[in-house]
């Protein structure tokens, strides 16, 4: 069982993007903004800052690491960028977490 275990951690890329990814939402803003996306499935960047009382820039730099990542798509409705979590098993588990707080 051990050495099954350990040929898992072997995987080093795997380990260090999922330990990038809960860094990232270790952030409390980046985490306000999942919680917030969890909780409503789309949101622009402008309703984002106007909930977390925060500026635009904030928040737009918060969603760009986050969208680096993966973690979150947008989408453009003419000058409104919307966002939403992707559909990754990170997320998923990142959503369970949240819905069960």
């Amino acid at each position: 069982m051990t050495k099954k275990i350990k040929k898992e951690l072997e995987n080093e890329e795997s380990v260090l993007q999922c330990a990038e990814q809960f860094g990232l939402v270790g952030d409390p803003t980046r985490m306000k903004i999942c919680w917030l996306l969890c909780k409503h499935p789309e949101l622009s960047v402008g309703e984002i800052a106007d909930i977390l009382d925060v500026s635009i820039s904030v928040v737009s730099h918060s969603l760009k690491r986050l969208r680096e990542n993966y973690l979150v798509d947008s989408r453009r409705d003419h000058k409104i960028v919307y966002y939403k979590l992707a559909n990754m098993g990170f997320n998923k588990i990142l959503k369970n977490i949240l819905n069960n707080i």
